[in-house]
């Protein structure tokens, strides 16, 4: 039953057991089926009306009549149904009907509906090939995207997108397009309502056919093209070897951004070089064992579908017909993935071969030998320069080797007629020395270098006279065989050019002059000595100073300099010396010696010995010109000593017993005084006792190391010695008995550092006048402690004489019994 516009009169509908109970206004349309009941099971049925109208919005009421005699429960239940209009408009946009393979493609559809009761949208969108429908994305009604389960994968890549627009209007993106996305698309907008108990209901759909797209094979378009560079329109090409061959791949198609290609260049069958999709090179030129037998391949992209092939050093294995091979990939991800890694293989095509032929041409050129550096005497250098010019056909990758070779002058050497071969460099630039020059090219005295490309040279450091005569260059050229190695291939000699010069030696001239006499022992000795040379340019010198006691005796080397400066010295220096010997460079010809603190084994004569050094340029070994030694200069001179005296005194010669007495021993220098570091003394002290005879003892010492020895006494007094400065030195004497008085005196012995012999020197004996210590005897101070402590005896004596006699008298006279006197007035006699 039913209620409409909220009025209590019930119209009856439809019941299971009366066919007559419908209201004559709803039977026509229980009777068509469009208004039905269906039972789904014993306790539940379900009304249906097909086509429902606006009238038929109201209040519905099931129920059910009960038969029971008492009623518990409900018996029937009602619910609100709501008619709104159907606004639902689906309005879908025609995709293209042809697209190429790997483009993107965009699916519009436009769904809106008038929003008068609260219900929600949905959109699909599905592809259908044949009989055949699958469904590919569907959006909402709650915001939720579903996929077809065939395009699950693509969506999850990124490979399909949804953008939603404005104003109703949603965007299906396909990418990369393939050829099995190819059908007849439809766009299906369905309207929803949302239940209170939370189920979702279908109020009306609409699906409408978008259109039928074909995908073109992306290899329908592509096409692939190759030639020289050089010659687009050529198919073929002549080089000579060491060129570089360069070759052009052209790759077109209709939507070639979208593809990624890998580009292959094949020569025969065989795979040269290739280029990947990500753009990675992978170079095969040494697959098949033809390593070192072909040039190096390079492959770069130049532009949008332009690919150039580079050969560097071809030679005659590179000959053949070349081929460009293209596979065309499209990325099954999308855009968002970078690539996805899903690549799938659209199509692959070769280019039509290019021929290549490599013709062998021999290099020819000229040549110019001219002397840089002609020598004008001996041991000046010598530089030779071989120029080559006017090459032609030399092929890339070619080089120049040259062979130098020397024709002796008459005269000079063995066998003038015989060419000596120098030495020579090959086409790897190998120096192969002639058996000769072997020697002087190892130690550097002769080099053969390649300057420059097309510029060799000679060079000798130090010119000799069997070095003059005559001299060639010979350039040969090289290439790379079919093996991989260097070959001669074409070699030429140049014309020769005569060094020689007039042959004069040079000479030194040294001067050596005294500067500073040493004419004492510790004074200073310097001289200079001055070089003069001729025949001889820019030198280096290195100096000797040597000298000898005498004109008969051996020499002895005292210092050396070399060339550069660095000083050493001989065997013949003392190391603790080696600090006043000085040599010095005072001018670019002038030296000077310098000896601080000359001693007696320095006397003798002293001399420069001087050696002249060349060498050709900065950084190379010196070699030896010539030497001379220069004029002698003696130095000689006569010792004097320093001289000594002593003196002895004290302050206070009279001292009372247990007093300390002092005496001191002052020593003095006069004449050549040593310093203060090179002088020291040995100071014994003696002692001639008052009372016991005139014997005399030494009492104390210190050694001129200052180690202090006291001798044995019998005294109770103590002795020390003490150095109050250099040259004096404190005797004293501590808690004096009368056993110390008598006469002191002290002995000395110098000891000095000679400046004419560098060694310590003992100087004579000293003796000082003598003093007399006298203890003086205090009466008092010798009574005093007897008288002391013999008071202190006698009342203790006295003291205990009374203790004991009062102890006694109380110990016997206490227990004693009186006896009375007898009446008879008669005494005992016994007690009288």
């Amino acid at each position: 039953m039913m209620s409409r516009d909220g009025s209590r009169t019930r119209i009856k509908i439809i019941s299971t057991f009366d066919t007559s109970y419908s209201h004559p206004s709803l039977s026509k349309r229980v009777a068509s089926g469009d208004i039905s009941v269906v039972r789904l099971a014993d306790n539940e049925l379900e009304l249906k009306i097909a086509e429902v109208k606006p009238l038929d919005a109201g209040l519905y009421w099931c129920q059910t009549p009960s038969t029971d005699s008492v009623i518990s429960g409900n018996y029937e239940a009602q619910v609100q149904l709501t008619v709104i209009p159907n606004t639902l408009r689906v309005i879908p946009q025609t995709p293209p009907q042809e697209i190429p393979e790997g483009s993107d493609l965009t699916l519009s559809c436009n769904v809106t509906r008038v929003l008068t009761h609260p219900t929600y949208l949905s959109v699909t969108w599905s592809l259908k090939n044949g009989a055949t429908s699958e469904e590919i994305l569907t959006f909402g009604p709650q915001g939720d995207v579903f996929t077809g389960a065939k395009f699950a994968r693509r969506y999850a890549d990124g490979g399909i997108r949804l953008v939603p627009g404005k104003n109703g209007l949603f965007e299906l993106v396909i990418s990369r397009v393939m050829t099995s996305d190819g059908g007849t698309y439809e766009c299906n907008g369905t309207e929803w309502t949302h239940e209170n108990g939370g189920k979702w209901i279908k109020i009306v759909e609409n699906a409408k056919e978008m259109g039928t797209v074909r995908v073109i094979p992306a290899g329908q378009s592509l096409s692939v093209k190759a030639a020289p560079s050089s010659s687009p329109s050529s198919t073929s090409q002549v080089l000579s070897p060491g060129d570089t061959l360069t070759l052009l791949c052209s790759v077109t198609a209709d939507n070639l951004q979208a593809l990624a290609l890998e580009v292959t260049w094949l020569a025969g069958d065989r795979d040269i070089v290739t280029m990947e999709r990500s753009g990675v090179v992978i170079s095969n030129t040494s697959a098949g064992g033809a390593q070192g037998k072909r040039g190096d391949a390079s492959l770069e992209r130049m532009g949008a579908g332009e690919y150039r092939l580079g050969v560097r050093g071809v030679s005659s294995e590179d000959g053949g017909e070349y081929t460009c091979r293209v596979r065309a990939f499209i990325d099954k991800g999308g855009k968002s993935t970078g690539g996805g890694g899903r690549w799938h293989m659209a199509a692959e095509k070769k280019s039509s071969p290019v021929s290549i032929k490599v013709a062998q041409i021999k290099p020819s050129f000229t040549l110019t030998l001219e002397p840089v550096l002609n020598p004008q005497m001996t041991a000046e250098p010598t530089e030779l320069a071989c120029h080559v010019t006017n090459i032609t056909h030399l092929p890339l990758g070619g080089r120049l080797g040259v062979k130098w070779e020397h024709t002796t002058l008459p005269g000079i050497g063995d066998d003038p007629q015989t060419s000596n071969h120098i030495g020579s460099l090959d086409g790897n630039g190998n120096l192969l020395p002639g058996s000769m020059y072997s020697e002087r090219l190892k130690s550097g005295a002769m080099s053969l270098t390649r300057v420059q490309p097309n510029t060799f040279k000679l060079r000798i450091l130090r010119t000799q006279e069997i070095d003059m005569g005559l001299y060639v260059c010979t350039v040969s050229a090289w290439g790379v065989s079919s093996q991989g190695d260097m070959m001669k291939t074409s070699e030429y000699q140049s014309s020769p050019v005569t060094v020689r010069w007039d042959t004069k030696r040079p000479t030194l001239n040294v001067v050596a002059k005294r500067i500073r006499e040493a004419s004492v022992g510790g004074s200073t000795f310097e001289m200079s000595c001055t070089v003069a040379t001729e025949n001889l340019r820019e030198a280096g010198y290195s100096v000797l100073i040597q000298s000898q006691e005498s004109l008969q005796s051996n020499v002895r080397t005292i210092m050396t300099l070399s060339p550069d400066n660095v000083l050493q010295h001989g065997g013949a220096t003392d190391p603790n010396r080696r600090d006043s010997l000085v040599l010095t460079k005072s001018g670019a010809a002038e030296f000077r010696f310098r000896l601080a603190g000359v001693q007696l084994s320095d006397r003798g004569y002293y001399w420069c010995d001087i050696t002249a050094w060349t060498k050709q340029q900065p950084g190379q070994a010196w070699t030896k010109a010539t030497s001379a030694e220069s004029n002698k200069v003696r130095i000689d001179f006569q010792e004097n000593g320093p001289s000594f005296s002593i003196d002895i005194q004290s302050d206070d010669t009279s001292v009372y017993p247990s007093k300390t007495a002092k005496m001191e021993c002052s020593l003095s220098v006069s004449g050549s005084s040593p310093k203060t570091d090179d002088l020291a003394y040995e100071v014994r002290w003696f002692f001639t006792r008052l009372r016991g005879g005139q014997t005399t003892t030494q009492v104390a010492s210190v050694d001129r190391f200052g180690i202090v020895k006291t001798e044995t006494r019998n005294s109770s007094s103590e002795i020390s010695i003490e150095r109050i400065d250099t040259h004096k030195y404190l005797l004293n004497i501590f808690g004096t008995q009368d056993s110390d008085s008598g006469e002191y005196y002290c002995m000395a012995t110098p000891w000095y550092l000679s400046a004419s012999t560098g060694a310590w020197t003992q100087a004579g004996e000293l003796t000082s006048s003598r003093v007399f210590l006298t203890v003086q005897f205090a009466v008092w101070d010798s009574l005093k402690l007897p008288l002391l402590y013999g008071a202190a005896a006698s009342l203790g004596v006295g003291l205990f004489s009374l203790v004991l006699g009062l102890v006694c008298a109380q110990c016997c006279c206490r227990n004693t019994t009186h006896t009375p006197r007898s009446r008879n007035k008669l005494m005992d006699l016994e007690m009288d």
